[in-house]
C-alpha cells in the first residue's frame, strides 16, 4: 500500500479551512460573496476563470446541477475570479495563523516547500481542477504557500477520484446514496449537495437494480467492493508525487503536518459531507 491516502488525510484539512473557518469565510464576504455556498463555489472555481455552471457541475461532480446554477455565473458579478483568489488566500492565511499559533513559522515554510515539491511533479493531464490550481502564480507568505500546495494536491486527487467513479459507473448521486448506506449520513449529504427526495429515491432504485443495495437499502458486499475498487484506483492515481519525493521527505512531511492537521480539524463540522477520516 502506498502513501497517497495517508497523505490525503493530512493535507485535506489544511485545504478545508477555506470553507469552514470563520476568518476565511469573512474574507469571501468582504469580497462580496455573502453566504457559505457563494464563497464555496466561487472559491473552488476561481482558478478556472469566470465560467458558467456546466464545467463546475462536471468537475465538482456530486452537486445537483440546480444547486451549482444558483451560484454560477452570478457570483462573478459580485467578485471577479482574481478578487476571489485573493480572498481565498487571505482567508487561508488568517485561518491558519490563528489555528497554528504554536507551530513555528519555519515548520510551516518547510512543510510548504515539501508539498510544493510534490506539486511540481504532478501530471496535469486529465486533471482540470488540479491543473488550474497548479498554474496559479506562487505566493510568498508561507501560510498561503502551504494552503495553495495542499489545495492543488487535493484537487488533483479529486480529479482522479471523479475519473475512478465514472469508470465504475457511480454517478454523482449514486455515489452519495451508496455512501449514505455505508458510512455517512444522508441527513448531511443530501442537503449539502442539493438533491431532492425524488432524485435520491431514484438513485437508490438504480443502485438496487445493480445489486449494490439490498431490499432494505443496506449496501451489499458487491456495493462495498465496487466502492473499494474506486477508492483503490483513486489512491493508485494519486501515488506518483509521493514516490517522486521519496520516503524520507514523506516521513518528514507526516511529522510536520500532523499537528497542523489536528488543529485544522477543530473547525471542521461534525458529520461534514467530505468523507474524510481523521489521520492516524
Amino acid at each position: 500500500m502506498g502513501e497517497a491516502r495517508a497523505m490525503w488525510t493530512l493535507f485535506e484539512p489544511i485545504h478545508d479551512v477555506t470553507y469552514f473557518d470563520e476568518r476565511a469565510r469573512n474574507r469571501f464576504a468582504a469580497a462580496g460573496l455573502r453566504g457559505f455556498w457563494r464563497g464555496y463555489f466561487a472559491g473552488r472555481a476561481a482558478p478556472l476563470g469566470a465560467i458558467g455552471p456546466a464545467p463546475v457541475i462536471a468537475a465538482f461532480y456530486s452537486f445537483a446541477p440546480s444547486m451549482v446554477s444558483r451560484a454560477l455565473p452570478e457570483v462573478w458579478s459580485m467578485a471577479s475570479p482574481e478578487a476571489v483568489l485573493g480572498a481565498r488566500s487571505e482567508g487561508a492565511v488568517a485561518a491558519l495563523t490563528h489555528l497554528l499559533p504554536d507551530v513555528p513559522v519555519a515548520h510551516i515554510a518547510e512543510a510548504a516547500e515539501l508539498l510544493e515539491s510534490a506539486v511540481a511533479v504532478l501530471d496535469p493531464a486529465g486533471r482540470v481542477l488540479g491543473a488550474a490550481n497548479k498554474s496559479l502564480p506562487p505566493y510568498e507568505n508561507p501560510y498561503a504557500r502551504l494552503h495553495q500546495a495542499a489545495t492543488t494536491l487535493r484537487e488533483h486527487r479529486g480529479d482522479g477520484h471523479v475519473a475512478a467513479l465514472v469508470t465504475v459507473g457511480l454517478g454523482p448521486l449514486e455515489v452519495l446514496a451508496l455512501r449514505s448506506a455505508m458510512d455517512m449520513s444522508r441527513e448531511w449529504l443530501q442537503p449539502a449537495r442539493g438533491w431532492t427526495d425524488d432524485q435520491w429515491t431514484a438513485a437508490e432504485a438504480r443502485l438496487a437494480a445493480r445489486g449494490l443495495l439490498d431490499d432494505s437499502g443496506t449496501v451489499t458486499a458487491t456495493g462495498q467492493e465496487l466502492f473499494r475498487s474506486a477508492e483503490d484506483a483513486t489512491n493508485a492515481a494519486a501515488e506518483a508525487p509521493w514516490r517522486a519525493i521519496g520516503p524520507e521527505a514523506v516521513t518528514r512531511l507526516k511529522s510536520l503536518l500532523a499537528p497542523m492537521t489536528a488543529a485544522c480539524w477543530d473547525v471542521l463540522p461534525v458529520g461534514n459531507p467530505i468523507g474524510l477520516p481523521r489521520a492516524a
